[in-house]
Parts: C-alpha cells; sequence; structure tokens
C-alpha cells in the first residue's frame, strides 16, 4: 500500500512541476535555516571542550549594583573574585580569567591580530584544556610575575609557521615579549569567558587588578568536589553576596550568582530581565516565524492539488473508499514530498557549513552535522508534513461524491 502511495506522490509531483518546485524550495529552505542554528547552538551548548568539568562547575560573570534611581552592571574585579568568592568553603578551586581583548603583532611585516586574557593558576586546573605542547604556567611564575604565555595552535601556526615546538621561543603581543610555555587547542570565540588566542599571567596585567570595587574585568568559576556539592556552594555563595558591604550611598542591593553553564552564558546582568527568558522567547519565535509562513504556504499549495484531483476523490469515493482511507493517502504522500525536500535541505545545510567553517566567520567555531542535528532534522520534516496536510487532507475528505465528480 504505501509503495503505491509513494508513486502516486511521484505522479502528482510531476504533474505540476511549479508546485513542486514551490513546496521543495519551501521546505529545504525552511529547513536548512534551522538546521544550521541548531548546528550552531549544539556546538555552542553541548561543546565541553575545555570545560569537561561543566557539570560540576558554576560560572560567575556578572555583577549587578542597583539603588532607588541608578543601576551599574558589568563584569567582576579581581578582588572581587581572590577576596570574598575564595573565601566560600565548599568550592574546590577557582578559576579567575579576564575578558579577552585586542591587539596586533607583527612578523615579517605581516600583522597579526590576536586576542590576549589573564588568568589564575587554577584556570589550568579547572579547566581542561588540550595541550599541543608545553605546560601551563605554574602559581609561583605568577607570583613571580614572569612573562610567560600559553598560546592557541593558530597563533603558533601563524606566528611561528610550520615549526614542531615553540616551546621557549618567544612572541610580542601589546608591545611586550612573552616566552611561549605551552600550546593548546583552539577554543571558540562563542565560548566568550574562556575564548583568547594567547593567555597570560595577571600579574603581567598592564591595568591596575588591585583595586577594591566590585566591578571590573574578570570572571570566576567555581569548581565543585562533585555535582552534589553545587546547591551547597550555591546557597553559601547567595549568603556570601547578602553579607556584602554596600560601596557607595547611590547603591541599595548587589546582586551576583553563581550560575550553571546555560543560565550564565546568557544572563544579561540585569535582575530585572532573566537572560534565560529571552533566550527562549526570542529562539521560540524565530522558530515559530520560519516554519509557520512555510507550512501556510505549503497548505494552499496542497488545497489547490486537492482541487484538481476532485475527480479522482470522486471516483474513489464512488468505489467505496473511506474518508478514513483518503486522508491518510494524502498525509503520506505529503510526508514523503516533505522527506524529498528534508534531504535537499540536509544537502544544502552540509554545503552552507562547509563554507561557514571554510570562510572563518565565528573564530576558532567548526559546525557540523552530528547526530543531534539529524534528529533535529527528521523531528522537523515530520512536524511539517503533518502540519501542513492535516487540514488539506480533512478538506479532501469532507468532498461529497456527486460534488468532486462535477468538478
Amino acid at each position: 500500500m504505501l509503495l503505491n502511495y509513494f508513486k502516486i506522490a511521484l505522479a502528482v509531483l510531476k504533474r505540476r512541476k511549479f508546485f513542486t518546485f514551490i513546496s521543495l524550495f519551501g521546505i529545504s529552505f525552511t529547513l536548512t535555516i534551522l538546521l544550521v542554528m541548531t548546528a550552531f547552538i549544539t556546538k555552542v551548548i553541548g561543546d565541553d571542550y575545555p570545560d569537561k568539568k561543566r557539570d560540576r562547575s558554576l560560572y560567575i560573570n556578572r555583577i549587578e549594583e542597583r539603588g532607588k534611581e541608578s543601576m551599574q552592571s558589568g563584569s567582576l574585579s579581581f578582588y572581587f573574585l581572590d577576596h570574598y568568592v575564595r573565601s566560600l568553603k565548599t568550592p574546590l578551586k577557582l578559576a579567575i580569567s579576564s575578558g579577552f581583548n585586542g591587539t596586533n603583532t607583527y612578523v615579517n611585516n605581516k600583522k597579526i591580530a590576536l586576542n590576549y586574557k589573564y588568568t589564575n593558576a587554577e584556570y589550568w586546573e579547572v579547566l581542561d584544556h588540550e595541550f599541543l605542547e608545553g605546560k601551563p604556567f605554574t602559581a609561583q611564575q605568577i607570583a613571580n610575575g614572569e612573562l610567560v604565555t600559553v598560546i592557541s595552535e593558530d597563533i603558533k601556526k601563524n606566528y611561528f609557521g610550520n615549526v614542531s615546538s615553540v616551546v621557549g621561543k618567544y612572541i610580542e603581543a601589546d608591545n611586550v615579549q612573552y616566552r611561549v610555555c605551552g600550546v593548546v587547542r583552539n577554543v571558540p570565540i562563542t565560548l566568550y569567558m574562556l575564548y583568547s588566542d594567547i593567555y597570560l599571567p595577571y600579574t603581567v596585567s598592564k591595568t591596575d587588578y588591585k583595586g577594591t570595587g566590585y566591578q571590573g574585568g574578570y570572571t570566576g568559576i567555581l569548581l565543585a568536589k562533585s555535582k552534589a556539592d553545587i546547591p551547597t556552594i550555591q546557597k553559601e555563595y547567595d549568603a556570601m553576596v547578602a553579607r556584602l558591604p554596600i560601596q557607595s550611598k547611590n547603591f541599595t542591593k548587589i546582586y551576583c550568582h553563581a550560575d550553571t553553564f546555560i543560565r550564565g552564558y546568557v544572563r544579561t546582568g540585569n535582575e530585572e530581565s532573566s537572560g534565560v527568558t529571552i533566550a527562549l522567547l526570542t529562539l521560540g519565535i524565530f522558530v515559530l516565524i520560519t516554519i509557520s509562513l512555510p507550512t501556510i504556504n505549503l497548505v494552499n499549495i496542497n488545497i489547490t492539488r486537492i482541487m484538481e484531483r476532485s475527480s479522482e476523490i470522486g471516483v474513489r469515493k464512488a468505489f467505496g473508499a473511506s474518508s478514513s482511507t483518503l486522508v491518510y493517502q494524502f498525509i503520506v504522500e505529503n510526508l514523503i514530498l516533505t522527506v524529498i525536500g528534508g534531504l535537499i535541505g540536509l544537502v544544502l545545510t552540509a554545503i552552507i557549513i562547509f563554507f561557514i567553517n571554510r570562510a572563518d566567520l565565528i573564530a576558532y567555531l567548526e559546525l557540523s552535522i552530528n547526530y543531534k542535528v539529524l534528529g533535529i532534522g527528521l523531528l522537523t520534516c515530520l512536524v511539517f508534513g503533518l502540519l501542513s496536510g492535516v487540514f488539506p487532507a480533512w478538506r479532501m475528505s469532507r468532498l461529497k461524491v456527486v460534488e468532486a465528480l462535477k468538478a
């Protein structure tokens, strides 16, 4: 039976090639957008390099000071993290790093743009960077203020060329010569708390990291001994924040949270505006618009196809075909059309992802089509096919035999 439906579906598709083209274009274009977006989201959320201990980590990246008529928010100061957050008893370790800043360096009269950030020694213990050679700088080197650095594999290639090892060599950044002590695998810029081209000890920072204000250019990651300790750490952290002294008469309340990865990633820094809510709402509206418009278009096309097949429907009803049989047939035909469009969309997605990766539009971000992306694609095809097929099929089943044969 399904084989017969498949043959009928192909015959119907060949009958009106223009309508078929419009239908397949709408399906494949919609699916391509959704799959590329899914590949991006799964890469950002699902890729756990270099924070492989994400399930027992808490991220601190924003602090907000609020008063009746004023509000100020931003990243945290090194002092806040090292003095207050480090005082917590439950966490195992605390990684501290600055946001990344850009500069230019030159080699053989060639300008190379790079980003640098400052870290403490525990940063390399909390996170699991893959060292291609060498090792991270130590707490002793940080205390000594040594001009050492860990660089990414791309900076190694761009600055030093195709050499086997660069440990012990020097790289210039921001007019300072740093000795390379390690090379790590690239971290995509979408992980903004972790991304950098070169990593430096915080003690060599040209900006003052010893100020006692709460806001600055740093973020922190708390590592728990086990996943079960996460709620305890969050309670201890909230209690610490509640005890913080107010530093300005303009403010009466301080907000700062130790978040799980997703919540911390989308936090806006405004206590009245939930980053998670905004992210979900934006994503939901985008998906709704992306799916609904092509679905409405396909429904209209399918209704037109039904009207053209009214004589066929009338004959089949006259020979005893039930309405449920006709509905089932048309839904299967529509699903076949959707699957064909989905396969085209999958091919287009692979091509677009290839060019996105080749163009290096987002630093160190490599998209791919994995089982999650394929699963989303399959689910989208089924939902798309059912949504666009049910109403036209119902309209078809309501046709009376006499009216259908007259049409």
